[in-house]
């Protein structure tokens, strides 16, 4: 398998924010504008963009697991860890709960209820604090990062001041 520093974790989670909010905009449209012709699209490309965030969810948090006990830490960033697998696990919860229930009700025929909506809004809204939780891991404690940049050492590169930047285009 190829190699990912620190972990294949950060590739994956992309995957469960995007299906999720697909899920939340195409399930609405479809519900919201039912008397519209692509209605009935926007539901069955809603329920896939659910399914497959329940499914990467899930992937997600398997390889989140081994990145929460692999990425070197301090007692600081374990406490934001900490955090951040809960939300996950909240998240997870949601989405597979809904996935199931919209697998359930979906062999109905049943168009969504708006209740069904707000419950996936609120689902879409445990994914994003999840990433804002893991997002906070990377640009705020370091963490899976190979080597932070040092700000203050010098550089053959063009001073940096107030003024601008400057960089040689040249390649």
């Amino acid at each position: 398998m190829i190699e990912i520093i620190p972990n294949w974790h950060p590739a994956l989670v992309h995957f469960p924010i995007a299906f999720a909010t697909a899920a939340v905009a195409f399930i609405a449209a479809g519900v919201v504008f039912k008397k519209w012709p692509y209605a009935a699209q926007c539901l069955v490309t809603g329920r896939w963009m659910l399914w497959g965030a329940a499914l990467f969810a899930f992937v997600a948090a398997a390889f989140g697991w081994f990145a929460f006990n692999s990425v070197a830490h301090d007692e600081v960033s374990h406490a934001a860890m900490i955090l951040h697998r809960n939300w996950a696990l909240g998240a997870l919860t949601a989405l597979l709960a809904l996935a199931a229930r919209d697998m359930w009700r979906g062999r109905s025929g049943k168009m969504p209820s708006l209740g069904f909506v707000a419950l996936l809004v609120a689902a879409w809204l445990l994914v994003m604090s999840t990433a804002w939780h893991g997002a906070e891991l990377v640009y705020r404690h370091g963490l899976g990062v190979i080597a932070l940049p040092d700000a203050h050492a010098e550089q053959d590169a063009a001073p940096h001041d107030a003024g601008g930047h400057e960089h040689d285009h040249t390649h």
